[in-house]
């Protein structure tokens, strides 16, 4: 079984999470969500969920889930003796990004940045800004330098989407792709 961290920051886009978290469950993965403070209001503000009451249902059909507090920096996590496969931060705020980019540590979401790339595993990055900045462009570029995946949350229309949920599915699709897991959320170019 595959494990894997799922951060939420409080970017715009916290749907992209709750699908992939979705998808993560149907391809039979050990999931770590890490959320933030403003990750949960904006979860909270843009689908009318609680964070805590959707996982904790999540919880009653899974035991592979796992709701980490963004403060404990004693989790198994936070360890690079704990093997996780890789590391998603969807959506993630410019503030993360930047933290994340100069290496501080001072939360269990940029910690688990800073041990992925450490013990150089998998991390994908879905930045979810516009426009980028010259710093937020350069934050990004450094981390793409250390073999970041950095999957901007961009929709593609070549597979003619009908709703906002094809929408999210190819963000997501692509996602997962980056994480060599198989899917069909979207139509795939020549396809």
């Amino acid at each position: 079984m595959k494990k894997m961290v799922v951060g939420i920051t409080g970017a715009s886009g916290s749907i992209y999470a709750k699908r992939l978290i979705e998808e993560l469950l149907k391809n039979d993965t050990y999931i770590h969500i890490i959320c933030t403070d403003t990750g949960k209001k904006v979860m909270k503000y843009e689908t009318d969920i609680e964070l805590e009451q959707w996982v904790g249902e999540l919880q009653k059909q899974h035991d592979n889930v796992v709701l980490e507090d963004n403060e404990n920096l004693f989790s198994k996590v936070a360890s690079g003796s704990y093997k996780f496969d890789a590391a998603v931060i969807l959506p993630c705020s410019m503030g993360t990004l930047a933290e994340i980019s100069s290496g501080i540590a001072k939360n269990l979401l940029c910690r688990v940045a800073d041990v992925a790339l450490k013990e150089k595993r998998q991390l994908v990055i879905v930045p979810r800004e516009t426009p980028f900045n010259a710093i937020h462009l350069e934050n990004m570029l450094k981390l793409s330098r250390l073999g970041v995946i950095i999957l901007p949350a961009m929709p593609g229309f070549y597979h003619k989407p009908e709703t906002l949920d094809d929408i999210v599915d190819f963000v997501v699709g692509k996602t997962l792709d980056s994480l060599s897991i198989e899917n069909n959320l979207f139509k795939k170019w020549g396809s």
